[in-house]
């Protein structure tokens, strides 16, 4: 679900072609795992945030931000999440995220795991 009139494909438009394969790739798997998402895309911040509902930063989950040669898959409640293999990265409050530089990096399952924690995580607060 797309909350506000700024489109994925608005974000690629500003976004280097270099990065478009990580980026289309992230937003699948994040799709994959959570097909009803809210789809909130910033441009004024290269970014489109995933959520269980409307609100960015109460209700995101998950957001990736695109840079000059990498792309942040960031988690807005990073720190709740158990991160086996200690590679989210981050020092405030509540948010974390993983540098990719290459859509190799992409395909672990560890990635996987976090973004299926990251939603399990903001479907339960919600539904408080």
């Amino acid at each position: 679900m797309t909350k506000n009139t700024n489109t994925f494909q608005d974000l690629l438009d500003i976004t280097d072609p270099k990065l478009h394969p990580i980026v289309k790739k992230l937003r699948e798997i994040i799709l994959e795992i959570h097909p009803d998402a809210y789809e909130i895309v910033q441009l004024g911040y290269r970014s489109i945030t995933f959520a269980v509902g409307p609100k960015k930063m109460s209700d995101g989950h998950t957001y990736i931000i695109t840079h000059k040669s990498w792309v942040n898959l960031g988690f807005y409640y990073g720190v709740k999440l158990n991160d086996k293999s200690n590679i989210l990265e981050g020092t405030g409050k509540n948010m974390r995220h993983i540098k990719i530089h290459s859509i190799e990096e992409i395909n672990s399952k560890e990635i996987k795991e976090l973004i299926i924690l990251a939603v399990e995580e903001r479907i339960k607060s919600f539904n408080q």
